[in-house]
């Protein structure tokens, strides 16, 4: 069974729960997602599922790409596509679209997505180094210090803490429970933040480290 989705992060807002608890959420348009391709251990060496999401301009569309949407009978080629392995054989037949119904509200579920870049950043915002003393006569604040060694090792140790490019990574948070689906809008709202910038894709499934009840 598919257990994920793509999808579009919108933004943040907060909610009343039953209890009348306010709950900061955000805001992820899920799908419906495609199945544009379906791989098998005989044909592909492993069992996998690629999925689409949006639609892409024709004029920004390659041939290749066209004919690989065709291919699956969709009628526009998707914006952007990506693989679900699994451990069996794909339940589902080209064209099939997967929606928010695969979860349930109260789940908890992993969103991945590429974080916010800042750019080059020094190692106080990068990796919040203490820096030094903020008086006027100490004319030290907000450099990194010594990194160097002399004679033994006579070198700088890797993985030394520098200042250098920031965000812009891959990453994946985990065991967030879905707050609210609704579904005619294709909408999930998940309790907390989730990585990138609104309007950035992310990839939602459910949670691989989740406790069973």
């Amino acid at each position: 069974m598919i257990a994920t989705l793509l999808g579009k992060k919108i933004g943040m807002t907060q909610v009343y729960d039953a209890q009348n608890v306010l709950i900061p959420v955000t805001v992820v348009e899920a799908g419906p997602c495609p199945v544009v391709q379906i791989k098998t251990v005989e044909s592909d060496g492993y069992n996998a599922v690629q999925l689409g999401f949006g639609a892409q301009k024709s004029k920004n569309t390659s041939k290749a790409e066209a004919q690989h949407a065709k291919k699956a009978g969709l009628e526009s080629t998707p914006r952007v596509l990506s693989e679900v392995r699994l451990a069996a054989v794909p339940d589902v037949k080209l064209g099939d679209i997967i929606t928010v119904a695969i979860f349930t509200e109260g789940q908890i579920i992993d969103v991945l997505g590429v974080s916010k870049g800042k750019g080059f950043q020094g190692v106080v915002k990068r990796f919040r180094v203490a820096g030094g003393p903020a008086a006027h006569g100490s004319m030290f604040h907000r450099r990194i210090g010594s990194v160097g060694m002399r004679q033994t090792p006579g070198r700088v140790w890797k993985n030394q803490r520098m200042p250098g490019h920031m965000g812009s990574d891959f990453r994946t948070v985990q065991n967030l429970r879905v707050v609210k689906i609704i579904a005619d809008q294709n909408l999930i709202l998940v309790k907390g933040a989730i990585p990138g910038a609104n309007g950035d894709d992310v990839i939602i499934r459910a949670g691989k480290k989740a406790k069973k009840a």
